[in-house]
C-alpha cells in the first residue's frame, strides 16, 4: 500500500492527483519526462493536514489570524511570527517523521545525504500569481532529524507576514491552504543558476537569458551577487552576448561535508566566465526543453556537479532543480509578425525552432 504521505520524483504519481503543491509537481512532471531532475522525494499535503489536525493547531491557528488587517504591518508581522511559533514547536506526528525517514534514508548513502528541503505550496508558482521567494528553502541539510526539523519550518513559512499580505492582496483565502515540502538530493555544484526563456529585460522571447555563479546558486537566486550573465540565441543556442562579473565568494560545502560555507575565490578566478560554451549551449538546451514541455516562458534553476560525468555524446551533464512559469512578459500580449505567404520563411523557423528530446 502506497504511503500517504511521501511521494518520489520518479514514481510515476500524477502530479495533478497526487496533493504536492505546485513545485513539487512540477518536479514529478519533469522527473516523467526523463529531464535530468536530482533523486527526491514530496512530503504531501496530507502530511501538513495531520500536523494541523493534530492538538487543536488548526484551532489555534484561526484564533491567531482572526480579524487580521494587513495593512497594519506591525499587526501582521506578530500574528505571522506567532502563528510559525505555534507550528515550529509542535512535534512532527509520528507516522509522518515514519515516513519522512525512511523517504531520506530510500535516497542513499545509509540516510546522511546531503538535501534541500523546499516549500511546496498548492498556491505556489501558478501562471498567474507567483510566490517565489516567500517560503522558506533550506539547502545542505543532513540528517533525519535535521530534514524533520527543516520540514517544520517550511510548513511554517507559510505564515510570513509577507505572504500574509501577498495572499490578502490577490483575494487567496486563508482557509483550506496546502503545504507540501520537496526534499531533493543536493548537487554539488561547480557552477549553478537560473534561465529564463525570455530576455527579462525586453520580452524578447528569441532569447535564453542564463546568469551563473561559482559554487551553489542561492546567492543568484536571493539576489545576493551579480552574476555572470550569458544571453543566447534560442535557435541556435549560442550565445550572443556574455557579461562575466567579478566573483569574490562562491557558496560551497565546508571541507568536512557537514554545512555550507561563503569562500573566497583566489584572485586567478575572480574575473573567468563560470561557463564553458559548451555548458552555456547545455543549460540553454534544457530550459528550452521545459520550455517545449510547458508551452510558455519558462524560469528555471540548474546546477553543474564538481564530479558530474559528461553524458553520452559528451556534452556538459545539467541537473533541473526546479523550473516555474514566467509570470512577467507572459501576462502581456505578444505581438506577432505577417509573412508573406509563399516566402518560406515560415516553414524554415518551424524547422529551426523544433527540438528532439533531451538526452538523459
Amino acid at each position: 500500500m502506497a504511503c500517504p504521505y511521501t511521494v518520489t520524483f520518479g514514481s510515476g504519481a500524477d502530479p495533478a492527483t497526487a496533493r504536492v503543491g505546485s513545485k513539487c509537481a512540477g518536479l514529478l512532471t519533469m522527473t516523467g519526462s526523463g529531464l535530468p531532475v536530482p533523486l527526491g522525494f514530496a512530503l504531501t499535503t496530507d502530511a501538513f493536514d495531520v500536523l494541523l489536525d493534530s492538538g487543536g493547531l488548526r484551532a489555534e491557528i484561526d484564533a491567531a489570524l482572526a480579524g487580521l488587517d494587513v495593512s497594519d504591518a506591525g499587526g501582521t508581522e506578530a500574528r505571522a511570527a506567532a502563528v510559525r511559533r505555534l507550528v515550529t514547536e509542535r512535534p512532527v506526528p509520528s507516522p509522518v517523521t515514519a515516513a519522512v525517514t525512511a523517504a531520506y534514508r530510500g535516497l542513499g548513502d545509509g540516510g546522511d545525504i546531503p538535501v534541500a528541503v523546499r516549500s511546496s505550496a498548492v498556491t505556489e508558482d501558478l501562471p498567474t500569481l507567483s510566490f517565489a521567494g516567500q517560503y522558506d528553502t533550506y539547502l545542505w541539510v543532513r540528517g533525519a532529524d535535521a530534514v524533520l526539523d527543516a520540514v517544520r519550518r517550511c510548513w511554517a513559512s507559510l505564515w510570513t507576514a509577507r505572504a500574509l499580505a501577498y495572499r490578502a492582496a490577490n483575494g487567496v483565502p486563508e482557509r483550506g491552504l496546502g503545504m507540501a515540502v520537496g526534499v531533493q538530493r543536493m548537487v554539488d555544484a561547480r557552477a549553478a543558476g537560473v534561465a529564463l526563456t525570455v530576455n527579462p529585460s525586453d520580452g524578447d522571447r528569441s532569447k535564453i537569458v542564463i546568469d551563473a555563479a561559482l559554487g551553489l546558486g542561492q546567492p543568484v537566486v536571493s539576489g545576493e551577487m551579480t552574476p555572470d550573465s550569458y544571453v543566447v540565441d534560442k535557435v541556435l543556442l549560442l550565445p550572443v552576448r556574455t557579461t562575466v562579473s567579478r566573483k569574490r565568494h562562491e557558496l560551497v560545502a565546508a571541507p568536512d561535508g557537514d554545512v555550507l560555507v561563503r569562500r573566497a575565490v583566489e584572485d586567478a578566478r575572480q574575473e573567468v566566465a563560470c561557463l564553458a560554451p559548451a555548458e552555456v549551449t547545455a543549460i540553454a538546451r534544457l530550459a528550452k526543453a521545459v520550455e517545449r514541455h510547458y508551452g510558455c516562458p519558462q524560469d528555471i534553476e540548474w546546477a553543474i556537479g564538481r564530479a558530474s560525468a559528461p553524458l553520452p555524446d559528451d556534452s556538459p551533464r545539467v541537473f533541473l532543480l526546479q523550473a516555474r512559469p514566467e509570470t512577467v512578459w507572459s501576462r502581456r500580449p505578444r505581438t506577432t509578425a505577417t509573412v508573406v505567404p509563399g516566402a518560406g520563411v515560415s516553414s524554415i523557423a518551424d524547422t529551426m525552432l523544433g527540438l528532439g528530446t533531451y538526452p538523459t
